[in-house]
């Protein structure tokens, strides 16, 4: 094959023409976007999305706790309390299975 050629027949009415041809067609010639109205009108972009809202609003958030050393502190200090909550229940947890297992034995006998 030439190296200038092209392997795809750009003709769009050759596509059109054969359904089960065995050319190697380019895919995306025959393509449409799917709400092209929504494209033309720009509500799919830009600042009117609700997605710009939403990453505004999360960057927002992330900067704050990022360079508030006060809400730093706060967040660790919560992280605290919730791995002491954490480790406390395993320990419940373990007091409950060992109790399990002693009551199981305890029928066996």
């Amino acid at each position: 094959m030439n190296k200038n050629t092209n392997m795809y027949d750009i003709n769009i009415e050759n596509s059109r023409a054969m359904q089960n041809n065995t050319l190697n067609q380019n895919p995306y010639i025959n393509q449409t976007p799917t709400n092209p109205q929504n494209m033309q009108n720009g509500q799919n972009s830009g600042f009117n999305s609700g997605d710009f809202i939403k990453g505004a609003l999360i960057g927002a958030a992330v900067t704050y706790l990022l360079t508030n050393k006060g809400a730093q502190e706060n967040i660790m200090k919560a992280v605290s309390k919730g791995t002491e909550f954490f480790q406390a229940g395993m320990e419940e947890l373990k007091e409950r299975m060992e109790d399990a297992k002693a009551a199981m034995e305890a029928n066996q006998e």
